[in-house]
This record gives C-alpha cells, sequence and structure tokens, in this order.
C-alpha cells in the first residue's frame, strides 16, 4: 500500500472513530512537523496561513490553485499524518473544482475542503464583511457531484463546507445545503459559524437530519473555550484548530524584532527564542551529516 492511501485510510478512519479526529492548521513544512511531534492526528493546510505567510496576501483568492498545490505538497512530505488542504471555492467553477481534485489527489494529498462562498472568496474571519454572497445550493451541488465522479480513488476526502450561518442566512439554509452536499458525494460536512454561544450551531445540531450519518467538522476559531472534547459531544467527528500556530509565529517574530530594535543586539533575545541546535535537530542536521559521511569517499 503505498503513502498516499494509508494516509487517506488514517483520515477516513479517523472520520468514523469512536474519539474526535483533532487537526490543526500549518502555514509551512515546519509548522507541520511540530504538529505531528505534539501529537494531533491531521494536518490542516491553512488557506489563510498559505496566503498570510507564504505571500504575505490577503485570503481573498490571490493565491492560485497551483501556489496552494504546492504548499500543501511541502507539508505532506514532511509529515506522517494525513493532510487536508484548504482549496477555498474550489479556485472557479465547476471545471476549476473538477482539476482541483485530480491534482491535489494525484498529488498525494489526503484530502481537500471546498467552500460554497464565490469567487473571489472572503475570508469568513473578516470582521469588516457585511454582505457575503454564496454560490446557489444546486449550483455547488453540482459542482460537488462531478468532483466526486472526477477522483479516482475511493479513499481520496472531500469536505463540504457551509457557509449559509457565515453569511447570515439562517439555520435552515444551512441544513439545506449540508443536505444537499451530502447528497451529492460529499465525505464530511464543515459547518462554519461567527456565533461564540454556539446557539447557531445548537440550532443547525438540533434541525439536521444528516447528524450521525456523515462526519461533521467544527472550526472553533470564533467560539474558543469550548473543548475539543465538549465539540465531539454535540457531534461533531474533526475539530480543525485552523490558525493558531500562525497567529503565535506572528506574535513571536512581532515580540523578537521589536525588542532587538530597542535593545542594539542578538542577545537580548536569546532567552525567547529557539536555540540554533534545536533547529538543527528538528531538521535532522545530524542524520544528513552522518548519512553523507558513511558514504563518503
Amino acid at each position: 500500500m503505498d503513502k498516499a492511501t494509508i494516509k487517506r485510510n488514517k483520515l477516513r478512519e479517523g472520520l468514523t472513530a469512536s474519539k474526535p479526529l483533532v487537526t490543526v492548521g500549518a502555514h509551512d513544512a515546519m509548522s507541520a512537523q511540530l504538529i505531528e511531534q505534539y501529537g494531533f492526528d491531521a494536518i490542516w493546510v491553512s488557506g489563510f496561513g498559505v496566503s498570510t505567510m507564504t505571500f504575505a496576501v490577503p485570503d481573498l483568492n490571490l493565491v492560485t490553485m497551483t501556489e496552494a498545490l504546492e504548499a500543501a505538497i511541502r507539508m505532506d512530505r514532511a509529515v506522517q499524518l494525513p493532510v487536508v488542504a484548504d482549496c477555498d471555492n474550489g479556485f472557479g467553477g465547476l471545471t476549476n473544482v473538477v482539476r482541483t481534485v485530480k491534482e491535489y489527489e494525484a498529488a498525494g494529498i489526503a484530502g481537500i475542503c471546498v467552500e460554497d462562498n464565490v469567487f473571489p472568496k472572503r475570508n469568513s474571519l473578516y470582521k469588516g464583511e457585511s454582505n457575503r454572497d454564496l454560490i446557489p445550493m444546486v449550483e455547488q451541488a453540482r459542482r460537488i457531484r462531478a468532483a466526486k465522479e472526477a477522483q479516482s480513488s475511493q479513499e481520496f476526502v472531500f469536505i463540504a463546507r457551509v457557509e449559509a450561518l457565515i453569511a447570515g442566512h439562517g439555520v435552515e439554509e444551512a441544513c439545506r445545503r449540508a443536505d444537499a452536499y451530502a447528497e451529492a458525494g460529499a465525505d464530511a460536512i464543515l459547518m462554519h459559524s461567527k456565533d461564540k454561544t454556539l446557539s447557531e450551531i445548537e440550532g443547525f445540531l438540533a434541525n439536521w437530519k444528516g447528524l450521525g450519518k456523515i462526519p461533521l467538522v467544527a472550526v472553533p476559531t470564533l467560539f474558543p473555550t469550548f473543548t475539543v472534547e465538549q465539540l465531539h459531544a454535540k457531534g461533531f467527528q474533526m475539530i480543525i484548530l485552523a490558525n493558531q500556530p500562525m497567529r503565535a509565529s506572528v506574535k513571536a517574530m512581532e515580540d523578537t524584532l521589536r525588542t532587538m530594535k530597542e535593545q542594539r543586539n542578538a542577545a537580548s533575545v536569546d532567552p525567547s527564542i529557539a536555540a540554533v541546535n534545536h533547529i538543527f535537530e528538528l531538521v535532522k542536521t545530524k542524520e544528513m551529516i552522518e548519512l553523507e559521511e558513511k558514504y563518503g569517499a
């Protein structure tokens, strides 16, 4: 069995297991390695993280499919965990979504997530966004059906993200869309919400007939006080902690740069940064040198 199939099977097993599948967002290969090292279950290739950290651009569909795929491949090669890639709205129309599935599947990625925001998308967390258009439900279901039919392996996972609650369309519309996407062949449903009290989510869970029939995914960025166990008890099987490592990295770099600017020397930040030897250890520098010497002249 090849590496990609092993990872995809691991992801599918996690989506049906008795315990939650805890997934953490990475923005590069090093952050993916650290997530694995700390014992999490899967890697989320954060579109927000890749846009901001790799390209320093807003999360507004400015990163192309091939650029996003390259980032996902780098992370996938760095870890043994299954990698799930945030593919925004599939980078365009129906044929774009189909190509996205084919390319990510061929690259060995375990699964992808595609949302029903129109192109160009707006990040769901952006507070300044008031009006938000969604792809018509029938059209999005058509795209999902075409994408699922285009994949070559049964193991590849397609997660359909519903933005109805984010867009203010209410619980009934969220339920309709979740049902339509599940019927179209989605392997899991990601229900997103900005409601910190979780009342919108509770309304969805109370009314959605698909609960328990297809895995449900949560991204609790805007309701962060709920634990993984609490969300799992409510019906969520996969919980994605989507962007905390990226945000931590930005703050750490800002603090370090501020201190060096003020103190005018490198030693001032030594107590709060990783030792050089630790970085060497993380990327297995010693092992690589030993390999070189083993086969040296």
